[in-house]
């Protein structure tokens, strides 16, 4: 082997084995915050890290701190994140010890990591997906840059524990990887733990071979703790990869030789201890430079050079600032660029669509003046085109590349979106139902929504998530659940429900131009305007250049202030705008009832909200979720506390009733959900108070 590509691996070695040392020398100082290091794990995490270019992406996980080095990093810059230091250069001090989170030109992207075991492999499986689409359409990647790069392609390395493979998502990337063949290179670091629980306690096989049940991944088993094995062996593969744009996974059998966190101890739990040192991987890349003709003496300094610079990037570190408090409260979302009404929202002579056209023809404009921007979901493909129809025809115009159907993944749906922004991409995805938005909850709060935050700024996720939302037509307990509190308790996404087609074509333009993730609540029951009292949600088509920003609520009926009689501000958001304006109509009471409609629950326009009510004294919260719990009972609170010396009488909430599921028998839907009725009745109630 080459002797300069031996010493640089052994001077990172010697690197990620002093850091080690010292924090176990430092313990009482460095565990303030927890971490965990790469002992036992470093050869091969070098061996890989040192083949990487900067064109390439990197997922790396909580124990790659020898990978890190190996980019470039120096032990200083992941002693600031050890520390929590404000100039920590991943996160500012948010999050832990190697969770990394990079975009320097000349090194490995590396967008936001989390400490989710294997969360991290289906955004790296979405910047391969990402990859892919740029090659096919001839795409430049913009994070790059203008830095001159070499020729080779680009690849995406994903790095896993062992026991993360495990999980359900794993499997998830696995099979897109396969099915769409992926440049990416799974690395599975199998050191044999989990935490206290073992490979026999918890697998039924390695990763080596649980990778052989998905057709066209290929994969190969090394010894992690032989730098020149893995070296070779992560070459071959790396070149593979490069030239054929396939996927592969190296499973790399190492030994543990640290704490598995600094906050568990392996002294507490492990009997393999004396086994494990016998593997280590540092005086086996010692002897293969003597064997390469190093001297004991030129050894010895690379070493000395290391542990040196370890101390003194220590030192300096202990010197650095620390965060202050207002530091907590940047970056949480990327600056976005439509902050006012803008464009025509009913042109002279444009006929009157329903709602879920008003979307269908927005996504098709955004995808004529943006090659960058696909869709993909279950069912959107030129087959069908969608479920509701609300993507008919795309296929057709745009190709199978850029609006595709995938497997029943919601999970792949919605985190592959990390990878497809952090490649210049804007993603449209579609969860089918809202019903079925549970297996994607572990990427959208763990990926997507933290990932502009806790990188500080680097990486937020710019994607679209659609969802069909609400009761309609008996569609019963598993196709008409509303889910919008759950979605509102996910800090770092911005969340539209809009109650017409105009409002939706305005949002979701305004949704693909924001750098931030955006969900947009689209309800069935108002796609085609066929539910009695919704014909409002048919709307004049706005033209292309029309764009509504968030955070911007819509007075729909606006009343002025009046002494002599009660007065009531409702405010609501997608059906329950139809409920309240229908039962202001039937009561007579258009110029005593004043509705807002919020458009967006995030973020949310307070100050339209407050004003309302001081001028009318009472409030109403109409939302179609059960009551209890929810992000409207929220709202009441809210108001309640900001308008409390305004009211003449308690905040008021309506939704449907508190049971586990909307039943799938008509009589008991219409029991279950708000309705026009049910809406007057708490007028009056409200009004007589």
């Amino acid at each position: 082997m080459n002797k300069d590509i031996l010493e640089r691996g052994f001077s990172n070695l010697c690197t990620a084995k002093a850091m080690a040392e010292l924090y176990e020398a430092n313990f009482k100082v460095v565990s303030k915050y927890v971490h965990a290091t790469s002992r036992g794990h470093e050869a091969v995490q070098t061996a890989l890290g040192m083949q990487l270019l900067p064109q390439d992406y990197a997922f790396p996980y909580y124990r790659d701190d020898a990978m890190l080095l190996s980019f470039g990093l120096q032990p200083y810059d992941l002693m600031l994140q050890v520390l929590a230091k404000k100039d920590d250069p991943f996160s500012g001090g948010r999050t832990y010890y190697s969770h990394p989170s990079l975009k320097d030109l000349d090194k490995p992207k590396i967008p936001h990591q989390s400490s989710a075991t294997g969360m991290q492999a289906i955004p790296a499986t979405g910047v391969a997906m990402g990859m892919q689409y740029l090659e096919k359409q001839g795409l430049k990647n913009p994070v790059l840059g203008d830095v001159e790069l070499s020729d080779d392609a680009p690849i995406s390395v994903c790095s896993l524990g062992d026991a993360s493979v495990t999980e359900g998502e794993i499997a998830e990337a696995f099979q897109m990887a396969a099915l769409k063949q992926m440049p990416i290179l799974y690395l599975v670091q199998d050191n044999g733990w989990d935490i206290s629980a073992n490979e026999a306690e918890t697998r039924a096989q390695s990763a080596f071979e649980y990778a052989q049940g998905f057709n066209g991944l290929e994969a190969i088993s090394i010894d992690g703790a032989n730098f020149i094995e893995s070296y070779e062996a992560i070459e071959k593969v790396i070149a593979t990869i490069r030239k054929e744009r396939r996927p592969f996974l190296v499973h790399a059998k190492v030994p543990l030789l640290n704490h598995h966190t600094s906050g568990v101890r392996m002294e507490w739990y492990r009997d393999d201890l004396e086994e494990a040192k016998t593997r280590d991987p540092y005086p086996v890349l010692k002897q293969q430079l003597l064997d390469h003709g190093f001297s004991a003496e030129e050894i010895e300094e690379i070493e000395a050079a290391a542990k040196a610079k370890v101390e003194a990037d220590y030192e300096r570190a202990l010197q650095a600032e620390d965060p202050q408090p207002e530091d907590l409260f940047t970056n949480d979302f990327a600056a976005a660029p439509i902050t006012e009404e803008k464009g025509e929202r009913t042109p002279k002579g444009a006929e009157k669509v329903v709602m879920v056209d008003c979307a269908l023809f927005a996504v098709e404009e955004l995808m004529k003046q943006h090659q960058e921007c696909l869709l993909y979901g279950q069912d959107v493909g030129g087959r069908l085109g969608g479920v509701f129809r609300e993507a008919a025809t795309l296929a057709q115009k745009f190709g199978d590349d850029r609006v595709f159907n995938t497997p029943i993944q919601e999970a792949f749906i919605v985190g592959s979106t990390v990878g497809m922004s952090a490649v210049g991409l804007k993603p449209i995805v579609e969860v089918q139902f809202a019903d079925y938005i549970w297996p994607g909850l572990n990427q959208l709060f763990t990926e997507v929504s933290r990932s502009c935050y806790l990188s500080n700024g680097k990486w937020p996720v710019s994607m679209i998530l659609r969802v069909p939302i609400g009761a309609y037509g008996s569609g019963g307990p598993y196709h008409s659940s509303s889910v919008e509190s759950v979605v509102t308790n996910i800090r770092g996404i911005k969340i539209a429900y809009p109650s017409n087609g105009a409002d939706l074509k305005g949002l979701m333009k305004a949704a693909y131009h924001d750098p931030n993730p955006v969900v947009i609540f689209e309800h069935k029951g108002l796609y085609w305007s066929k539910v009695k009292g919704t014909q409002g949600a048919t709307s004049v088509e706005p033209a292309e250049d029309y764009v509504l920003p968030f955070g911007q609520a819509w007075v729909l009926q606006e009343i002025w202030k009046q002494e002599e009689v009660e007065t009531l501000t409702i405010v609501s958001y997608g059906m329950g705008v139809h409920w309240a304006m229908n039962a202001s109509e039937e009561l007579g009471m258009q110029d005593q009832i004043e509705v807002i409609d919020l458009r967006t629950l995030y973020p949310l326009d307070e100050e339209t909200i407050m004003k309302s009510v001081k001028k009318t004294g009472k409030c109403l919260v109409v939302t179609e979720e059960p009551s209890n719990n929810s992000f409207a009972r929220a709202l009441s609170g809210k108001i309640q506390e900001e308008c409390f010396k305004f009211l003449d009488g308690p905040v008021m909430t309506i939704g449907s009733e508190n049971m586990p599921a909307i039943p799938l028998n008509s009589t008991l839907e219409q029991t279950m959900i708000p309705s026009t009725e049910k809406v007057k009745e708490k007028i009056i109630q409200l009004l007589e108070y």
